[in-house]
């Protein structure tokens, strides 16, 4: 997966990132299936042109029965990061945003460098873990 870009707003750093090729839906949730057991307190959100919902998920394994939609959104505090993070996925395209808080200094500024050598590994593993 490429960084794209890095920006800060506020106190949290917005991020986009491209995968290697446009995946689809049973792809994203075996990455939302990886991110969410290594999330504190996750929570998932699918979307699409009707807006956004909440869905309650009790175990990781549930992930891979959802609903096919236009985008998936894992976000809570990431045991693997330590710090707060959201995650969205977008069916069919090669496009996942990634927002991610300032709250270390690791996180406290917007340079690609830097933020690309935190995160990229991060977000190597949620792309190979849709080939799994």
């Amino acid at each position: 997966m490429k960084l794209v870009d890095v920006e800060k707003e506020g106190s949290w750093l917005y991020s986009e990132w491209r995968l290697t090729y446009r995946v689809g839906w049973s792809r994203i949730l075996s990455a939302a299936e990886l991110i969410y057991r290594y999330t504190k307190d996750p929570e998932i959100i699918v979307g699409g042109a009707e807006g956004d919902t909440e869905i309650s998920v009790k175990d990781a394994e549930e992930i891979r029965e959802l609903d096919e939609n236009g985008r998936l959104t894992v976000r809570g505090l990431s045991e693997i990061l330590g710090v707060p993070v959201m995650i969205t996925f977008y069916n069919q395209l090669d496009l996942v945003r990634v927002t991610v808080a300032s709250a270390t200094e690791e996180f406290a500024r917007a340079d690609y460098k830097a933020f690309n050598l935190s995160m990229c590994q991060f977000m190597d593993s949620a792309e190979i873990a849709m080939y799994g």
